[in-house]
């Protein structure tokens, strides 16, 4: 066996001109209908959280002082749990959104690929 001749094959397959087949076609397809639900999700995530980090800072008066900066925390902590908590529900709503934009093309693409 000669893993040489392996390895060389699996490096050139990188480099090879790659041809536009339907099974591309449907994972793009695919990764059309999911990617702004994962972006949104990702970003809506990353800024609840710093939003409740924020909160909790000010609640625990690392920044900011007083029972001011206590209360104001509190309210800035609970907006961060919400951002954080509506943020896989929203998700799911966009995935489906996403999905059913594209189900009709994705479904006859695939068909494609099952008959052949």
């Amino acid at each position: 066996m000669n893993t040489d001749k392996i390895i060389a094959e699996s490096i050139a397959k990188d480099y090879a001109p790659k041809e536009s087949s339907k099974l591309v076609a449907l994972k793009k397809l695919d990764n059309k209908a999911k990617l702004p639900a994962t972006v949104f999700t990702y970003t809506w995530g990353i800024v609840s959280t710093l939003i409740f980090g924020t909160g909790m800072c000010l609640a625990m008066q690392v920044i900011g002082s007083g029972l001011t900066g206590l209360i104001i925390g509190i309210v800035i902590g609970i907006l961060g749990m919400i951002g954080c908590g509506v943020n896989y529900p929203i998700y799911k709503k966009m995935l489906e959104k996403g999905k059913a934009k594209y189900a009709y093309e994705i479904v006859q693409l695939a068909k494609e690929i099952a008959d052949n």
